[in-house]
């Protein structure tokens, strides 16, 4: 859930439509962030785009059906 809520949010907010192995990829660099604290440097792979996840991952029928959280913005 916490790759899908990330996907959903960088999509939204900086127009990447990234896949769910980009989605962990940033939740890891934001846990390692938080757990370094400040005037680190954090470096991840956004390593798969959304587009092949249209009917999965950007469905809000499927989110739905597999109990997992649908945004606002995609009713």
């Amino acid at each position: 859930e916490e790759a899908l809520t990330i996907c959903f949010d960088l999509l939204k907010e900086e127009g990447l439509c990234l896949g769910g192995s980009s989605g962990i990829n940033v939740a890891g660099a934001i846990r390692l962030a938080q757990e370094l604290g400040p005037g680190k440097t954090i470096v991840t792979i956004l390593c798969d785009s959304g587009v092949r996840y249209q009917s999965k991952l950007f469905n809000p029928v499927f989110l739905r059906e597999k109990g997992l959280p649908v945004p606002e913005w995609m009713e």
